[in-house]
């Protein structure tokens, strides 16, 4: 018998180096020789052995399939260079980050439907002053049939605040009161004018669907600073959900466990959060524990699965988040003074304004990422805009100023990102359904603005220029990318090196385009 395997090591090494090992493993001798000794097995003789040859022999029989069992088992099959040699291991416990960072949390008020920023952050007086006259730029319309070239100035005025002196529409009297703690870029751009497409560049770095939304990038990297709360937490409208629905805060092709948490707008916030009353207490936690055993024992035969670990994660973080998410979501306890700031005493801004203070409440208690979203897309004005635009800074404006403010009275904000906008812009021409008062703007993704304050952020400043009318991101544009690249920089994260491993690719946030941190809205270290 052992003169039957002799030939066996060479041949070995001959099917290593077809499989792109570089060494041979003498484990894997000693698995064959003990297969062998069981079972009558002839070696086919190996002079003249070539590659052809050897394919041609294996290629449908059971001694090739054996050995790729056995080199997978033993875990010496070649890894190719993009993949680590480590399984990846997907948890929510905090993680270093590559470097010291400046902020530990976000929230971000995301604006469905894309502000227009010609009315609210970014004024044209070239644009009120030509007023009614063609416009000569090319532009692409999402409704040609409605379209128009008419230049439409803005009806409302802009004034300046603050010591910075940033100027701001007559619509956001609140958020005029917070422009020396922020900074407004007038140059974010997506080039797409779709809702869903720039949805999809501006949440997770792509223009295309299915990859991980940025909260699931960040609660991948860093973790969770708590453990008895979801590291990413959606706070979704009472009206329903935003445009492209549960794909907003999807985990991509992440396991499960990074994917965000979605807490209901009305009572109860989170469904089955308290256990029946005859099961609580004592018995809850002898059930709780014995779970947790059968889990445990079952991923130990099973490793490496990443669902099942999301599972098992989620089940132990829901028993714990019996207490502390029913605490952290309860505002009661707010003092009157708080609730008006956010403007709970006022229908107008009461939903909006109670989903504000709780993200505060959440970050407060170690969440890493929390996001609101309106339902549908109430900033999508193509027409009457005179009268729509006004209502949605009235829902919106008073929460988000008091959020600033809030956290910056608490002494969060110097470690909390605040993001405020959409995903695209509106045009400066009119899209006109004849009386003046029907008048409304079509889509524009060439250039548009957004607000960011806190978390190493530097305020009083904005950044970035559009045209002479707004149309186009013309000075210093900033893109998806480099809205991602600037804040994983913020979270102490590069970039380039944060990665995930998808079907054998290494994967980034911002692989899909050119990235950059845009270091000149920062504060310095």
């Amino acid at each position: 018998m052992e003169e039957r395997v002799k030939f066996w090591p060479v041949l070995i090494r001959r099917c290593a180096r077809f499989c792109g090992m570089n060494f041979f493993p003498i484990s894997i001798h000693t698995c064959l020789v003990q297969h062998l000794r069981k079972r009558t097995m002839k070696p086919f003789p190996l002079e003249g052995l070539t590659r052809r040859r050897f394919l041609a022999r294996n290629a449908m029989g059971i001694g090739s399939v054996a050995l790729a069992w056995l080199l997978r088992e033993q875990h010496l099959l070649a890894t190719p260079p993009s993949i680590p040699r480590n399984p990846q291991t997907f948890d929510l416990k905090p993680k270093p980050s590559h470097f010291a960072p400046q902020a530990r949390a976000m929230i971000s008020l995301f604006m469905h439907g894309g502000p227009s920023h010609i009315d609210l952050l970014d004024p044209k007086p070239e644009l009120t002053r030509r007023s009614g006259d063609d416009y000569s730029g090319d532009v692409k319309f999402s409704f040609v049939d409605r379209a128009s070239k008419k230049l439409f100035g803005s009806p409302w005025k802009f004034q300046k605040y603050g010591q910075s002196g940033i100027e701001v529409s007559e619509l956001l009297p609140h958020f005029a009161e917070i422009v020396d703690d922020v900074c407004v870029v007038r140059s974010m751009h997506t080039d797409i004018n779709g809702h869903e497409p720039s949805i999809w560049y501006m949440h997770t770095g792509k223009s295309q669907p299915g990859r991980p939304a940025l909260g699931s990038w960040l609660t991948y990297g860093l973790g969770s600073e708590s453990q008895n709360l979801p590291a990413y937490v959606v706070l979704t409208d009472p009206g329903g959900h935003p445009v492209d629905g549960v794909r907003n805060w999807s985990n991509g092709w992440m396991p499960p466990l990074y994917q965000g948490t979605v807490v209901r707008p009305t009572e109860p916030r989170i469904l089955n959060l308290e256990p029946p009353s005859h099961l609580r207490g004592a018995l809850q936690e002898q059930n709780l524990a014995f779970l947790a055993q059968l889990n445990r024992e079952h991923l130990e035969r099973h490793p490496g699965e990443a669902d099942l670990e999301a599972r098992i994660a989620s089940y132990e973080l829901a028993a714990r988040m019996q207490t502390s998410a029913k605490e952290a979501l309860d505002i009661t306890d707010e003092s009157e003074g708080t609730k008006r700031l956010y403007g709970l005493d006022d229908s107008t801004t009461r939903e909006y304004g109670t989903r504000c203070l709780i993200a505060r409440r959440l970050v407060e208690r170690g969440v890493r990422f929390v996001q609101l979203f309106v339902a549908g897309q109430i900033w999508d004005n193509h027409e009457s805009i005179q009268k729509k635009l006004a209502e949605c800074c009235r829902k919106t404006d008073k929460p988000a100023t008091a959020l600033v403010k809030d956290l910056k009275a608490r002494g969060l904000l110097d470690t909390t990102i605040v993001h405020w906008g959409g995903e695209i812009g509106r045009l400066p021409v009119t899209e006109n359904h004849g009386a003046s008062e029907k008048a409304g703007r079509d889509h524009n993704g060439q250039g548009f603005s957004t607000w960011l304050a806190g978390g190493g952020i530097k305020g009083g400043m904005t950044y970035g220029e559009t045209d002479e009318f707004g149309h186009r991101a013309a000075v210093n544009p900033v893109s998806p990318n480099d809205y991602h690249a600037t804040l994983l920089h913020l979270f102490g994260i590069d970039h380039t090196k944060m990665a995930y491993y998808h079907n054998g690719q290494e994967q980034t946030l911002t692989d899909t385009k050119p990235a950059r941190v845009v270091q000149e809205i920062l504060r310095s270290t």
